[in-house]
């Protein structure tokens, strides 16, 4: 698959973004003419630069205003564009993108547009060079794919084809089904580029909000599926503006197109047969059946201190592991590991980010096959040193500062905790269980300029799908907030954005040194069962404010008995048409990290984003003033 991206989808100087994109994997590159100008070299230069990074210059864009103007101006039109064929030389490239005229001054006309074009396909034509035409969704006069099309059909020269931009046509809600019609032959470069539903201005949308295929709300699969269905065998390439991307580290945005491109044709290829995709095969987004266990890296005064908590939340210290300094805690399906080893991964992370999540376990069909998927989407395989009596457990490094182990149940894999655990030996009388079944979801948070890129890490290597974002009002600030779900609901992520450190989740992050999981919620048939079952064994939960049940009463009509419940147990409670939530938290371990106890019944399947005010109040008035030492 050729695949390309345009120097303007990412930051930095020329240099740097020919090294990001070189490093993530493309084979080509579109040079937009602004980092041209900007650069403080020749076009041969640039050329060189290109080629010693093994990228061909796949695309000299854009040049403007051309078609459809009266004279003077179509004579100085054509005095231009020989000077950007003389720069397209040196540069070693032989096309050129030309976009739909905006100039007041332009004429409209399909056979008037025709005829330039057909003039310039023959001065291109005499210097081995060839000419793309490009509808411009806020094009004056052309606007729209099938015009740009009539256009080329009627230049009728072999140096004249389409370029086609998903953007500019799903943006005007025009039927990509359309495309199939045009002869991939005369279809001379794809451009893409995905963007949420927004009513705005076309030309403002386009400028600052596109994003990578499958980050967004347009259906760029349908778009390429049409196009792949016209025999096309080009360039596929990325065409991204977007204001955070171009604060954003140049490397990691290239790889998340990269990996946005490979996930989409992938797509498409499954869903258009028939079609030739030069993609190599990879195994099918994976379904995970739900989270194996959570591994927190702690040193042995800390672990103390989770244990404790653990204990009181009705969970068992069920298993020493036989080489390392791990300990295992467990009820119901729900795996929880304590990592107190002076070396490896969790002990770096330790140093690093203090007590924190520093591994998640996800359960899956296939887990070399899910280490496969990942690599080709340029996930970073995770090893190290097995220990004696220590499985091999394909892993990867997530998208923030831990690591991701998949297992399966084939072969030793579907034993791990009877091979790498032995039982403990201890004088302790445990605490009953509470009722507690499985993690319901993990809840990540980040800065919100990576939401996108975790998103897009989720999506594109397990069948999972996005719900659509919430504000979530913390008095510090606003938090975006978005899950990412499997369709049964086996796995569950909350992704937090966090767009200053005033936030619980700003200062979350600041205090433990980048993005991590804030919260573990786990999830009971029973809440009012578990709660008195907490109390028993001396579990304090987070105290709610009594403001927020009088209200709650009166919003849901709720019986003053039942709404009494969930006041002496501090449980918050929400329902929709499907059903009811109920949420019981944890106080604040460390700085802001948390647990959280739900139930869902009937078909609720949100995540009570209406308390979460409530709850942001509740924490923040129970942290502890900066530098007084822990209770």
């Amino acid at each position: 698959m050729k695949t390309a991206i345009a120097t303007v989808s990412i930051s930095g100087d020329l240099r740097e973004k020919l090294a990001a994109i070189a490093s993530a994997g493309y084979t080509g590159v579109e040079i937009f003419e602004n980092d041209f100008l900007a650069f403080d070299g020749g076009a041969r230069e640039v050329g060189r630069m290109v080629r010693d990074h093994g990228l061909q210059i796949s695309l000299y864009q854009p040049f403007r205003d051309f078609e459809g103007m009266p004279e003077p101006q179509r004579s100085r039109t054509f005095d231009r564009v020989e000077r950007k064929f003389d720069i397209m030389a040196d540069l070693g490239t032989d096309l050129m993108l030309v976009c739909s005229n905006v100039s007041p001054v332009s004429l409209g006309g399909i056979d008037r547009a025709a005829a330039d074009f057909r003039e310039l396909g023959e001065r291109a034509q005499q210097r081995g060079l060839k000419i793309g035409y490009e509808a411009l969704a806020w094009g004056r006069h052309v606007n729209d794919h099938r015009d740009a099309w009539e256009v080329v059909r009627r230049a009728d020269h072999p140096a004249v084809g389409v370029i086609l931009d998903s953007f500019h046509t799903l943006a005007r809600g025009i039927d990509p089904e359309t495309i199939r019609s045009i002869p991939g032959d005369k279809i001379a470069f794809i451009q893409l580029a995905d963007a949420p539903k927004i009513d705005m201005d076309l030309l403002y949308w386009s400028r600052h909000f596109r994003n990578m295929p499958g980050e967004g709300d347009l259906d760029v699969t349908a778009f390429m599926r049409a196009v792949m269905a016209t025999g096309y065998d080009g360039v596929i390439s990325l065409e991204i503006f977007n204001d955070q991307f171009r604060g954003a580290s140049p490397r990691s945005i290239a790889v998340d197109g990269y990996r946005s491109l490979v996930n989409l044709m992938d797509r498409v290829r499954r869903l258009e047969p028939g079609i030739a995709v030069d993609l190599p095969d990879l195994p099918s987004r994976v379904h995970v059946a739900g989270v194996e266990f959570v591994e927190f890296a702690a040193n042995e005064t800390e672990a103390e201190e989770l244990g404790a908590m653990f204990a009181a939340m009705g969970f068992e210290r069920a298993g020493r592991h036989v080489s390392k300094d791990v300990t295992l805690w467990k009820q119901g399906s729900i795996n929880l590991v304590v990592n107190t080893e002076r070396e490896g991964f969790a002990h770096a992370a330790y140093l690093v980010h203090g007590t924190s999540v520093c591994d998640i376990g996800l359960k899956v069909e296939n887990a070399q096959a899910t280490l496969e998927r990942a690599r080709a989407l340029k996930a970073e395989p995770f090893e190290q040193a097995a220990g004696p009596g220590e499985l091999k457990i394909p892993a990867i490094r997530g998208v923030g500062n831990g690591v991701m182990h998949f297992l399966d149940e084939t072969s030793e894999l579907a034993n791990v905790w009877a091979i790498e655990f032995r039982p403990v030996a201890s004088e302790e009388i445990p605490a009953p269980g509470v009722g507690l079944t499985r993690i319901d979801h993990v809840a990540q948070t980040m800065n919100y300029e990576e939401m996108l890129t975790w998103t897009l890490f989720y999506t594109s290597i397990f069948d999972t799908r996005r719900t659509p974002m919430v504000d979530i009002v913390d008095p510090g600030g606003l938090v975006r907030s978005q899950a990412i779900e499997g369709a049964d609901g086996a796995l569950r992520i909350t992704l937090n954005g966090a767009e200053n450190r005033k936030t619980l989740a700003g200062r979350f992050m600041a205090e433990s040194f980048g993005s991590s999981v804030q919260h573990l919620a786990f999830a009971t048939q029973d809440i009012f069962a578990t709660a008195e079952r907490l109390a028993a064994n001396g579990f304090q939960p987070l105290d709610i404010s009594p403001n927020y049940y009088d209200d709650l009463e009166a919003r849901f009509g709720l019986d003053p008995e039942f709404t009494d419940c969930l006041r002496a147990a501090n449980i918050l409670y929400d329902r929709d048409e499907a059903g009811e939530y109920f949420q019981l938290y944890s106080p604040n371990y460390g700085e802001g990290f948390f647990f959280e106890i739900v139930e869902r019944r009937g078909g609720y399947d949100g995540y009570g984003a209406s308390n979460a005010p409530v709850r942001i109040a509740a924490q923040k008035r129970s942290l502890r003033p900066k530098g007084l030492p822990k209770p």
